[in-house]
């Protein structure tokens, strides 16, 4: 996580002079700060992953028993270092960047939020040299240059400050999710059937060993954002609540236990983590959404 230091705002107190009104304190970031936070954060996620997945990687290379398995982590484990130590890309794929955005209400943004995104995207893919692979229209599949735009999504919290973390993602990974308007009565065993065959039918594709994000509730559309949100866990988290801590470690063994193994070559390490978001839903309804990540689970956090 990048904590930024230089705070640029001024404090403005309303109603100071009218006797019973009360004093907000309003917190006012301009615009260009969250370009610069998104252009670093883009270069950083596509060059270094994550302490934690890289921790995961490796304790799982230690648990390996199966020879290939183990030449196929210490693989892993050497591209990622590699990475790191020339100031690469970890993988080719440099992904279309999911930016999720925690904005405090006692906060204003000079300028538009939208604009300081992409643009932060599209500096940092230009002056990283990360590979553009976003197209403007998804039928005539014109490149747009720059890998703009973000998917943008925004939360709305208490507080004087905005957390933004940058998530580019993959479509080897992307497009092995799946999402399923369950019946009430399928239960739990509806939603862990889905997730597994999820991912038995993705097999290989998306560079395993992978992360799988489940989302629970809610709509159609807010189960998959819950699914994708996920992902920004850190691995080996649990869920706040007991009964879902428990299934997400049941889904994570029941997963490894599909012998799929790093890279499709078998072994015990398909995933590396199951995280699970969930919302209230309607009576009529259970939707699941399962986003899979690859083992390049990468992400930066920026606080302002």
């Amino acid at each position: 996580m990048i904590s930024i230091t230089k705070n640029v705002y001024n404090e403005q107190v309303r109603g100071a002079n009218i006797p019973g009104v009360w004093e907000a304190r309003v917190k006012i970031i301009e615009s260009i700060l969250i370009t610069e936070a998104v252009r670093n954060a883009c270069i950083e996620a596509n060059l270094d992953l994550p302490a934690d997945v890289r921790d995961c990687i490796r304790a799982a290379r230690e648990r390996e028993s199966w020879p290939q398995a183990r030449d196929t982590l210490d693989r892993i484990i050497e591209n990622f270092e590699i990475a790191s130590r020339r100031r690469s890309p970890v993988c080719q794929d440099t992904g279309m960047v999911c930016v999720f955005v925690e904005l405090g209400n006692e906060v204003h943004i000079e300028g538009n939020l939208e604009d300081a995104v992409n643009e932060g995207v599209r500096r940092g893919y230009t002056e990283g040299w990360l590979r553009k692979s976003v197209v403007a229209d998804p039928l005539d599949r014109k490149n747009t240059g720059d890998n703009t735009p973000a998917m943008l999504y925004v939360e709305f919290t208490g507080g004087d400050r905005i957390t933004v973390t940058v998530a580019p993602k993959g479509f080897g990974s992307e497009n092995k999710s799946r999402l399923k308007m369950l019946r009430p009565s399928d239960g739990v065993e509806g939603v862990t059937g889905f997730v597994l065959e999820t991912v038995e039918r993705a097999g290989a594709d998306p560079c395993p060993p992978i992360v799988v994000g489940i989302g629970i509730g809610g709509t159609f559309d807010k189960a998959a954002f819950l699914a994708k949100k996920a992902l920004l866990r850190p691995l080996g988290s649990r869920h706040k609540q007991k009964y879902y801590a428990e299934l997400e470690a049941f889904l994570l063994e029941k997963i490894n236990a599909l012998g799929i193994g790093p890279q499709g070559f078998g072994g015990a390490a398909t995933a590396l983590g199951v995280m699970i978001e969930i919302l209230p839903t309607h009576i009529a309804g259970l939707p699941c959404a399962v986003n899979i990540n690859c083992h390049a689970a990468r992400h930066v956090k920026v606080v302002l």
